[in-house]
């Protein structure tokens, strides 16, 4: 692309002249421009990972400079944005199995492969992001290549490749068959990973593949602990199969089981997708320690109409902290002018562009069918048929405003995404977009087979996220799902606050990554428990002063017999009560009813701090 074009010599741009006429130099952004034009050319076919040379100096170094690529290691550079953060993860593992699909290929050729383990994690949808890759090669040369984030591939020399048949390519990473990584793992990795091992094993069809190999190795214990594992998950007829094919051709075999005691997950009575043998197992494995920990459910209300009402009052904090977990920059301010119709895109050009507001009028769109469909589920409809049929609608409307906006395509709307999705800080990637289909009716069938509220909410938030089947919107849609579940046990609406944000994340990684659905669950029964105690705030006594040096108004107000701290910052004051210029505890008396009517409703609402105050900030007032 030619940029020094000839321009009239009286246009206003830094020139050259020549001959009469002037050249333009190019800006920086042009530049810029150039560059990315570049790139988006390496980028076809959603590429992440490049090699030094692919582009020239000029361009890497400008990409690199303005944040579009990132350097990864001596000759190997991985596609980034702008806004990516320092320390911030979440290009290199968009790019990780890319990347050790190009280096392998690059330093191996055709002859290398990944381990019978990671075969099985990946072909069990098993997607989180190991902390080392064992590579396996003739032209290995034992060596630790360290990578970003921790992370490392081990190239590990092997005295010949395994036969072609044992072997297969999926997307781009050379992967034993199922039945050859399920015959080459040790038993110890059934009782290791029993979960990756019943995925596996469930999605197999029949044992033809499997019995070819046991045969040609001669491997009758395998064929004896194989046969038991079949026999265990429900599937006898397989693990007759392969005791009468190797008995048959003279072998002695005996069955013993591969797993220890309570490791059998599920007993399918016919081969099912890898990911749908997951999400049922994982529930399946999970669901007993939620109902370990969490409070008896409370029962229908009585009063249909009250807990209606108290979704309806709710509304404001639950929207303020569940944009705000997502990094949306909201204020209950703007939530509630939200609500009371002030937001205005047609004549207001700002409401057009102002992400935030388009997010926070989405996310009311949403909470109203939501609130539709609460109201049937304390009726006694089945909150996950309701949710099975209407889940797309919440979708669609949690997003509705960014498309009239026109800041999302129409197409956003579709429904569950087809490309791949990364969470931020994460080691754990979501399922493959391919896998979502199948995923999403297994999510619903296990949803509305549990009988208890407490698994609904607990799994039913994780799992949605875990599975998280749209483009955007997933951690939002998540948390509405909770709250329907837990409205079927008669269970407050719970709000998880921003406050806590790291620890909710936390806790969710926690599961995910490591199958630990313990902290997850008591941090949600601490939410659902503080709402099910009976609270109530007074202030009989409220004492307020000047807290020094902070521009804030301290008084005090009373949970039963316990003290609770209640703060009100000085540009709230000068804000919402033209306190401006004026003594701030004269403007605070002189507006102490509603000042404390909306500390009150903060505090009853579950709105508080870590340390159990309540600070109304500016901009939290409507």
């Amino acid at each position: 692309m030619q940029h020094n074009i000839l321009v009239p010599k009286h246009q206003n741009k830094l020139v050259m002249p020549y001959l009469g006429w002037e050249f333009s130099m190019p800006s920086p952004n042009e530049k810029l421009a150039e560059s990315l034009d570049v790139l988006k050319e390496l980028q076809q076919g959603n590429r992440r990972v490049f090699r030094s040379e692919d582009l020239s100096r000029v361009h890497r170094e400008r990409l690199v400079e303005n944040g579009f690529l990132q350097e990864l290691m001596k000759g190997w550079l991985i596609s980034s944005s702008p806004d990516t953060q320092a320390g911030e993860s979440t290009p290199w593992h968009a790019s990780f199995w890319e990347f050790c699909s190009r280096y392998c290929g690059e330093r191996f050729g055709e002859l290398w492969h990944l381990s019978p383990e990671q075969s099985l994690f990946l072909h069990g949808e098993r997607t989180v992001i190991p902390d080392q890759l064992v590579v396996h090669s003739p032209k290995a040369t034992n060596n630790d290549v360290p990578l970003l984030f921790g992370t490392t591939l081990y190239d590990l020399k092997t005295a010949e490749m395994p036969p072609p048949a044992a072997l297969m390519m999926r997307d781009g990473l050379r992967l034993f068959s199922p039945a050859a990584a399920l015959v080459r793992v040790p038993e110890s990795f059934f009782q290791m990973y029993p979960l990756e091992a019943q995925v596996v094993m469930a999605s197999l069809a029949d044992t033809s593949d499997l019995l070819r190999l046991l045969l040609n190795g001669g491997h009758s214990s395998k064929a004896g602990y194989l046969a038991k594992a079949f026999r265990q998950t429900g599937r006898p007829d397989l693990a007759e199969e392969i005791l009468s094919t190797m008995k048959g051709a003279g072998y002695d075999v005996r069955e013993g089981s591969p797993f220890e005691a309570g490791q059998i997950l599920r007993r399918p009575s016919r081969p099912s997708a890898a990911i749908v043998g997951r999400v049922e197992m994982l529930w399946e494995s999970m669901r007993g320690k939620v109902l370990a920990s969490f409070p008896k459910a409370p029962g229908l209300p009585a009063d249909q109409e009250a807990f209606l009402r108290y979704v309806d009052e709710i509304y404001r904090t639950d929207a303020y902290h569940s944009l705000s977990i997502e990094g949306y920059s909201v204020t209950p301010g703007l939530v509630e002018r939200v609500r009371q119709g002030g937001w205005d895109p047609e004549h207001d050009a700002g409401d057009r562009k102002n992400r935030d507001a388009l997010a926070a009028r989405g996310y009311w769109q949403a909470f109203q069918l939501v609130k539709k469909e609460v109201g049937k589920v304390i009726t006694g409809e089945s909150p996950a048929a309701l949710a099975r049929t209407t889940h797309n609608a919440w979708y669609r409307e949690l997003f509705q405003p960014c498309v009239t906006a026109g800041l999302l395509e129409p197409g956003a709307l579709a429904g569950y995404r087809n490309v791949p999705v990364f969470l931020r800080g994460s080691r754990y990637v979501p399922p493959r977009w391919e896998a979502v289909r199948d995923a999403m009716p297994a999510f619903f069938d296990v949803l509305e087979k549990e009988p208890e509220p407490a698994v609904r909410a607990v799994l039913g938030h994780w799992l949605f996220g875990y599975i998280h089947p749209y483009p955007d919107g997933n951690g939002r849609m998540a948390r509405f799902l909770m709250n329907l579940m837990l409205a079927s046990g008669g269970y407050p609406w719970t709000v998880i606050r921003v406050v806590d944000r790291k620890a909710y994340l936390s806790a969710l990684d926690r599961a995910s990554i490591e199958m630990d659905i313990h902290p997850f669950t008591t941090f949600l029964v601490r939410r659902v428990e503080w709402r099910l105690e009976r609270h109530d705030l007074t202030f009989p006594a409220p004492m307020e002063s000047v807290v020094l040096g902070r521009d804030l108004v301290l008084f005090y107000g009373q949970d039963g017999e316990a003290v609770v701290r209640c703060l009100i910052a000085g540009e709230a004051l000068d804000n919402h009560f033209q306190g401006a210029g004026k003594d701030k505890l004269e403007v605070f008396r002189a507006n102490r009813q509603p000042i404390e009517q909306e500390v009150r409703r903060r505090f009853l609402a579950g709105d508080t701090e870590l340390d159990g105050s309540v600070l109304i900030r500016a901009g939290d007032l409507p």
